[in-house]
C-alpha cells in the first residue's frame, strides 16, 4: 500500500467524524390496492420490524390497474439505530449476503428487494396473512450529517464528508459480511 493510503486509514482511526454509520431502513410493501391486501402487508411489516407501518397514497389514478388518487396503496416502515442494524442483518441474510454494485448509488445509498418475506430467518408462513414481497433502502452517512437537515442553522456538507460508493462497499464487507458483486 502507498503511503498515503496508510495515512488515510490512521485518520480514520483517530477521527470518529469518519466514522461510516447506517441514517436511516426504509422498508417499503407496495400492494397497489387498498383493503383487506393492504392490512395483511401492514401486520406482516409490523411483526418483522417491530414498529407501526405508515400507509402510504397513491399520486395519480391508473384505471387500467384500478387505482384511484389518494387511495392507500403501500405501508412503510423506518428504522433508524439499533433496530435498523438488527433488521438489516435479517434482510441480507434472506438475499444470501450478496449485493449488486448497481444497486449503490454514487452517494453510498443502496437498494434491494425481497421476492417473499417468508426467507428472512425468523419468519413463519401463516396462510391468513400471505407472502408479501418488500423493498429495503438504506441510506448510509456520518456523523455530522444533521448541519444539513437541521432547522435552525442549516449549512451544507463538503464533499469529502459525504460517503462514497467504494466506502459504503467496505462498510458492507466489514459490518455485514456482505459481498458486493
Amino acid at each position: 500500500m502507498s503511503q498515503e493510503v496508510i495515512e488515510v486509514k490512521e485518520r480514520e482511526k483517530e477521527n470518529p467524524m469518519r466514522k461510516v454509520i447506517i441514517d436511516k431502513v426504509v422498508v417499503n410493501m407496495a400492494v397497489g390496492e387498498s383493503g383487506e391486501r393492504l392490512m395483511r402487508a401492514a401486520t406482516i411489516l409490523r411483526e418483522l420490524t417491530g414498529q407501526k407501518p405508515s400507509l402510504r397514497k397513491a399520486k395519480r389514478t391508473i384505471r387500467e390497474f384500478g387505482i384511484r388518487r389518494g387511495e392507500n396503496i403501500a405501508c412503510i416502515v423506518t428504522l433508524r439505530g439499533e433496530k435498523a442494524y438488527e433488521f438489516l442483518d435479517k434482510a441480507f441474510e434472506a438475499v444470501g449476503r450478496e449485493l449488486r454494485s448497481s444497486s449503490i448509488d454514487e452517494y453510498g445509498n443502496f437498494s434491494f428487494g425481497i421476492t417473499e418475506h417468508i426467507q428472512i430467518p425468523g419468519t413463519r408462513y401463516d396462510p391468513k396473512l400471505g407472502v408479501f414481497g418488500m423493498d429495503i433502502c438504506v441510506s448510509l452517512a456520518r456523523p455530522g450529517f444533521r448541519v444539513a437537515r437541521r432547522r435552525r442553522r442549516r449549512a451544507k456538507i463538503n464533499k469529502k464528508h459525504r460517503v462514497t460508493k467504494e466506502e459504503a462497499i467496505k462498510f458492507l464487507e466489514e459490518t455485514f459480511n456482505v459481498k458486493v458483486i
